[in-house]
């Protein structure tokens, strides 16, 4: 796929962090084009939930400097090692999947979702991939236990295809989205941007570990924080995006900290451990990051069968650590942090330390309290969000 050509690291005259390659992409086409770009289409296909996120991502920039789907040199080298044929740095490919076999490269084809025609896509590359060596590639294993791998293993058409595309409209959804030019527009010029992705509902250890990102030593003092959540498919018992938009809409209002910007993110989960970092950094850095925060196992998943962990603790964060300089951004590691009954919130060090009495509440316990109808602490949860997960669960 032909990208626009790579800019220096640092700021732009904007005081904002130059996006990734250097130039903000905008493939949606002007109103009064439309019809004739829709003129003449070889067929309509309909995208899938994860195809139109790919392509909302793709018209308004967050894949920048994509210019459509990537072409088959272009998946194969991000596949093999995290980079286009250009050098240039990819988490995971970005490709169209179908079953059809009778699609040809020079075809337009009217991409369609849930009623509305989203972009033409011309073909210019298809192929057959080979899945396994995909599956190792990026997500390290060709293990069905791992969602990614039975998701193109199951989901995923037997062909990719690569290509120009050409906006039309963007997907309508419950929630949102913001391009990054809009999300760019209203962040401080000249100051860090710390970037805080989650796609879970955000409890208080989350409240309190991308505040106090803020303070970090390498975040500027009139820096701010970008709560990002993707509202995409995720993980099968993840809660909706749906419900997460609303509980986030609630903390946003009831909170009003200055200092947090809220949007969220049209974004398929892979839960690709390091690969899936990589290009959550890429992405926050087009919608204007210098910052993001990180976790031990951050988009890390089990198996189902074993119990045990696809990814090591602390294998994204240091990947990320380590491409981060190449794109001009920096990290700031995600605090281990516990509630204790005589200070609150510390870290787990410090009540470690003291011997101070850590109060715990794993997911699965919260997630029975709410269905029982129980009093989930305040120390653990925002009461706003837990009245609106208690409807939505």
């Amino acid at each position: 796929m032909t990208t626009t050509t790579s800019a220096p690291s640092g700021r732009s005259s904007t005081g904002l962090i130059p996006p990734h390659g250097g130039t903000l992409v905008d493939l949606i086409v002007p109103a009064e084009q439309r019809e004739a770009v829709k003129a003449g289409v070889d067929r309509v296909l309909e995208c899938s939930h994860r195809n139109a996120c790919d392509v909302e991502l793709l018209m308004v920039g967050g894949f920048s400097p994509l210019l459509g789907f990537m072409h088959q040199e272009d998946y194969e080298a991000v596949v093999k090692g995290n980079r286009t044929t250009s050098g240039l740095l990819f988490g995971l490919p970005i490709i169209f999947d179908t079953a059809d076999a009778t699609i040809q490269v020079g075809e337009r084809l009217l991409l369609t979702y849930q009623g509305q025609e989203l972009a033409v896509l011309t073909v210019e590359s298809r192929w057959e991939p080979d899945k396994v060596k995909e599956a190792k590639g990026c997500y390290g294993t060709t293990s069905l236990e791992h969602p990614a791998v039975r998701m193109i293993a199951t989901e995923r058409g037997r062909y990719y295809l690569g290509g120009a595309l050409q906006g039309l409209e963007l997907p309508q959804r419950v929630f949102p989205c913001r391009t990054p030019a809009q999300v760019r527009a209203d962040l401080p010029h000249g100051e860090d941007v710390v970037a805080f992705q989650c796609r879970n509902p955000i409890h208080r250890a989350h409240y309190e570990l991308f505040t106090r990102a803020l303070h970090a030593t390498n975040v500027s003092e009139g820096g701010v924080v970008l709560v990002h959540p993707t509202c995409g498919p995720t993980q099968e018992d993840d809660i909706a995006g749906e419900v997460r938009f609303q509980t986030y809409e609630r903390l946003a209002a009831e909170v009003a900290n200055p200092r947090i910007r809220w949007a969220y993110l049209p974004y398929a989960m892979h839960m690709a451990g390091p690969r899936e970092a990589l290009q959550h950094m890429i992405i926050r850095k087009n919608y204007g990051c210098t910052h993001f925060i990180i976790g031990r196992d951050m988009a890390g998943c089990k198996s189902s069968l074993s119990g045990e962990d696809f990814y090591g603790p602390y294998d994204a964060q240091d990947f990320a650590r380590d491409n981060a300089p190449e794109l001009g951004m920096e990290t700031v590691p995600s605090l281990n942090l516990v509630y204790t009954e005589e200070e609150g919130y510390v870290t787990a060090e410090h009540a470690e330390a003291r011997g101070l009495h850590v109060k715990k509440l794993s997911g699965t316990q919260f997630r029975q309290m709410l269905r029982s109808g129980e009093e989930i602490p305040e120390w653990f949860a925002f009461r706003s969000v837990v009245e609106v997960l208690r409807h939505g669960v």
